[in-house]
Parts: structure tokens; C-alpha cells; sequence
């Protein structure tokens, strides 16, 4: 297949194939003309770039899971694991934080700075982005 025919059957544009197989997540199998080509089980290996990508992993988490010239992925059930880990946290984040914002929106305290709830959550957004700083993330609070 031509890299056209892989962009419009994965939905990805051409760009994306390119730089993927810059980084070594794909690899095409010769040209037809200027028109890079490539195995029909690129399909599959892009449809685990994109499950992966979906769980929170990085394209160089990712670039491990794939065999060096195999079509055939190498992937570290420890580290599958570990990320299944790290979204049941994200999870419990994201549940207490919705909670606390349906709670908000429904107080009856006369400020949201008095309700306790609300004040709960204000600190655990600051916590949040202490945890950040220290770690050395910047950006929004996750």
C-alpha cells in the first residue's frame, strides 16, 4: 500500500506516517515512485499506536513495543500494568474533582469560599500542581 492509501484507510494524514516512521514506530517497505509503501500490517501496528497514545502512553513509551524490523509488537505486560495503575488514579482525580464541581453547583452556602467541600477541592487542585512542579511538569494541572 501507498502512503495515501494507508492515510485514508487509518484516518491519519501522510505527515503522521512520516514523522512515525522517523521515530521508528513504523517502517515502510520501499517507494512506488516518490510514494513511500508499506506492509498491510501497518494498519495494525497504527491501530496500537493509536490504543496506545489513548491510555496515556508516550510515542517513546511506545517505540519499545514494537520488535526492530518485525511487524510483530514486544509489549511489556509489567509496564501495561503500571499505566492500568496510573489511570486508576487519573480516575480517582477526575471522580473526586467531578464530585466536588456537582457539589459546587449545587451548594447552598451563601460563597463557595464558605462551603468546606469547595475548599477541599481548591486544595487538592493546589496539590495537584505542587505535585506538578516538583515532578517538573508545567502546563494545566492534569
Amino acid at each position: 500500500m501507498d502512503i495515501s492509501q494507508v492515510a485514508k484507510k487509518s484516518g491519519l494524514p501522510a505527515s503522521t506516517l512520516r514523522y512515525y516512521e522517523e521515530k521508528g514506530l513504523i517502517h515502510s517497505t520501499g517507494r512506488q515512485g516518490l510514494r513511500r509503501t508499506f506492509s498491510p500490517a501497518v494498519l495494525d501496528q497504527l491501530s496500537l499506536i493509536s490504543l496506545g497514545r489513548a491510555a496515556g502512553f508516550s510515542l517513546d513509551e511506545i517505540v519499545l513495543m514494537f520488535e526492530p524490523g518485525s511487524d510483530q509488537p514486544r509489549i511489556d505486560r509489567q509496564l501495561l500494568s503500571q499505566k492500568a495503575n496510573e489511570l486508576d488514579k487519573k480516575i480517582r482525580q477526575l471522580t473526586t474533582m467531578r464530585d466536588g464541581l456537582r457539589h459546587a453547583a449545587a451548594c447552598t452556602a451563601p460563597s463557595h469560599l464558605a462551603c468546606p467541600k469547595f475548599r477541599r477541592l481548591m486544595n487538592l487542585a493546589t496539590l495537584k500542581v505542587r505535585d506538578n512542579r516538583r515532578k517538573g511538569v508545567r502546563g494545566n494541572v492534569e
